[in-house]
């Protein structure tokens, strides 16, 4: 008799156990699927934004452009990278000036 009342008392709290478990994980899949809505919704806008804002031809620069031209990929590399380059001299200049201002101040 002792033994029949141990398992009994197992299984059912085995089954509550389980009850809360599932219950538990039910609700962290309903609360997942309802982020997921909410993402994908968001996904939405964010698209219908990018669309809109490079016009109705597209922009260049957000369009994927991996089968065009590979001559007027490297020529549009060559000239961002020349770009950067004169950015980055100017900025090389700016700092100098600056620079030359803190050591005269500093003396």
């Amino acid at each position: 008799m002792l033994w029949f009342a141990v398992w009994t008392t197992l299984v059912v709290g085995t089954l509550v156990g389980a009850f809360f478990l599932g219950r538990d994980l039910w609700r962290k899949v309903t609360a997942l699927l309802s982020e997921l809505g909410r993402a994908a919704d968001a996904l939405a806008r964010l698209d219908d934004a990018t669309t809109q804002a490079a016009g109705p031809d597209g922009d260049a620069s957000t369009r994927a452009q991996l089968f065009d031209d590979r001559a007027a990929l490297r020529a549009r590399m060559d000239e961002l990278r020349s770009d950067r380059r004169e950015r980055a001299l100017r900025r090389a200049e700016r700092h100098e000036v600056t620079f030359a201002r803190w050591r005269a101040v500093s003396r």
